[in-house]
């Protein structure tokens, strides 16, 4: 049984997906070291250093043994890294080939380089979500472009704005995450093989060229230097999982709030008995809201760590290494996580137009007060005209009545205007929506990779 949510038979699938923990499984992680052990023979037999039937042999080995995982457990313990140990077996595997095995590296170009093919796997995950959930979000958008409701700041009603555009702002940091991570790309995906102190002194003086083959053979960047302590990328890959998570914990926000009793604008898709109280049957949890929001705050403490962690002696690092092993694989599921509720939560929300334009109506026009004051402003003068309203408001907020009505018995406000007809347009919200409609389109364009209108 396991003993964190991360594998945990009750919880695993709340913080993290059965895709992403295959990713970061032990066996995984083992094949990973094995994957870059048989490449840098394969890469130092095209140097001509190590004997091709030599590097074949190893590379079969690498594919073919059968790991005693006790052992391996219990000399880690002792070592305090798996590569020596793993480097027994492997050379114990590869028979006459075995003293060829690691030739010239260190631990750490093992365990760095497996770390980056995790990585390359994990992020295209990330990726792929991140690309769906675009489609989800621009697909919201589109569809409620011009669905009225209250515009919040500071958890009050302050203008109208529409659904679609709040859907389109979410879609813009999409975007830009997926970007960012296309950007990042060619500064994490660095292979490492520099041996003890950086310098490839083990191998001579065609360790470059060595180096070169190598990351040719896993298909990674090789580095301008040695990367031991410049842990930038690393850290780069987690604090993107931070930026993505964060996006999240704020569609997460709006989501829930707007879930509440007293808002009623949206509700998570309907799964019979997902959200339900054990003693109130009306119950209906946003729990997808709730794990994404759970997830941000817990990758924004990996990001910390991480960036701590940058901070290594020297040429080899006496501990900040170490927390890289904690909070990368956590990272990336707790991602995983979030972008899967994301997309079932928002590809099935419910949204409840009826209740955002009652709503709109909670304030008995006040909400568009605005409104009334600008356009009134240019034969009353802008101060003027918002003393006016000022004043009509407060008589509204007092006495409980229509600001439309209230405005309509003030003659200097029915003449700034032309008529009564009028200020009852200026008053309903659904007609000072802004540029809503036109930033959702060209959000939308911008999107799709199309030039956007000016």
């Amino acid at each position: 049984m396991g003993s964190t949510v991360f594998d945990s038979v009750l919880f695993r699938d709340m913080f993290g997906t059965a895709e992403m923990r295959a990713v970061f499984s032990d066996e995984a992680l083992v094949g990973r070291y094995l994957e870059v052990e048989a490449a840098l023979a394969r890469a130092q037999a095209r140097c001509g250093v190590v004997p091709k039937d030599a590097a074949a042999a190893i590379d079969t080995a690498s594919r073919s043994i059968v790991i005693d995982y006790d052992k391996l457990r219990h000399e880690t313990e002792i070592v305090g890294y798996p590569i020596l140990p793993l480097v027994h077996q492997l050379a114990a595997a590869a028979g006459d080939a075995g003293g060829f095995v690691h030739w010239g590296a260190t631990t750490q170009d093992i365990m760095d380089t497996a770390n980056v093919l995790q990585i390359r796997a994990a992020l295209a995950i990330v990726a792929r979500d991140l690309r769906d959930l675009r489609g989800i979000l621009a697909d919201l958008a589109r569809k409620y472009r011009d669905t009225p409701m209250a515009g919040r700041t500071h958890l009050q009603q302050a203008l109208p704005v529409t659904f679609g555009y709040k859907a389109a702002v979410w879609l813009s940091s999409i975007d830009r995450h997926i970007e960012r991570l296309d950007q990042a790309l060619p500064r994490i995906l660095l292979g490492e093989f520099a041996g003890a102190a950086g310098t490839l002194a083990s191998v001579g003086d065609g360790g470059l060229a060595m180096q070169t083959l190598f990351c040719e053979e896993l298909d990674l960047h090789q580095p301008a230097i040695t990367w031991h302590v410049a842990r930038d990328g690393i850290a780069e890959s987690v604090t993107l999982l931070g930026l993505i998570t964060g996006t999240l914990g704020k569609i997460a926000t709006d989501v829930m709030m707007m879930s509440a009793s007293e808002f009623g604008e949206v509700s998570e898709p309907f799964v019979p008995g997902r959200g339900a109280s054990s003693t109130m049957p009306q119950k209906r949890n946003p729990i997808s809201s709730e794990l994404m929001l759970a997830a941000a705050k817990a990758v924004r403490q990996h990001v910390a760590a991480m960036l701590d962690g940058m901070i290594h002696d020297f040429e080899r690092a006496t501990g900040p290494w170490h927390l890289e092993w904690v909070s990368l694989p956590e990272s990336f599921l707790l991602t995983a996580s979030s972008l899967a509720n994301a997309k079932f939560m928002l590809a099935g929300l419910v949204v409840h137009e009826q209740r955002m334009r009652k709503n709109l109506d909670l304030t008995h026009g006040l909400i568009v007060a605005e409104a009334v004051m600008m356009a009134a402003a240019p034969k009353l003068g802008r101060q003027h005209a918002h003393d006016m309203v000022y004043d009509a408001c407060r008589k509204a907020i007092e006495g409980g009545g229509q600001l439309a009505d209230i405005l309509a018995g003030v003659p200097e406000i029915v003449d700034a205007l032309g008529s009564v007809a009028a200020i009852r347009r200026h008053c309903d919200p659904a007609n000072y929506l802004g540029l809503s409609g036109q930033m959702v389109d060209r959000a939308l364009q911008i999107s799709a990779g199309k030039p956007a209108a000016t």
